[in-house]
């Protein structure tokens, strides 16, 4: 899809979180959601992340608000890069069939698991429940 395409298919705030690389607010759509289901690019449909590798983090964290992940459904789906912006040195997570912007990894996650932590914006993820 081009940029007109997807400016129609997404809200102002996804367009500008996935391909602006905007931060949403915390506590947004999909942070909290406590079902099993999967979670894909709100662009393109691709699977990001699975309920299964959701945690909770500590209220006190600074990250508390955005859903967060200690893996994606498949590591061939998204795609890591250095990010330097805003005097900050973090890992960028893109979705790697549209190239939208995901969220940021870092290495704060639970130590049981992976250990990594993928802080996601939630706009940027569309919820699909687990058929029962």
């Amino acid at each position: 899809m081009d940029k007109d395409e997807m400016k129609s298919k997404l809200t102002p705030e996804q367009y500008s979180v996935m391909f602006e690389k905007g931060t949403e607010p915390r506590f947004s759509k999909n942070w909290n959601i406590t079902e099993k289901g999967m979670y894909n690019c709100a662009a393109c449909g691709n699977p990001l992340f699975s309920s299964d590798a959701k945690f909770e983090l500590d209220p006190n964290d600074w990250n508390y608000g955005w859903p967060s992940f200690d893996d994606p459904v498949s590591r061939e789906n998204v795609e890591l890069k250095d990010d330097d912006s805003n005097g900050m040195n973090r890992t960028e997570v893109i979705c790697k069939k549209c190239g939208a912007h995901i969220g940021h990894l870092f290495n704060d996650g639970p130590k049981e698991t992976t250990g990594m932590h993928y802080c996601v914006n939630s706009c940027a993820l569309n919820f699909t429940p687990e058929k029962k």
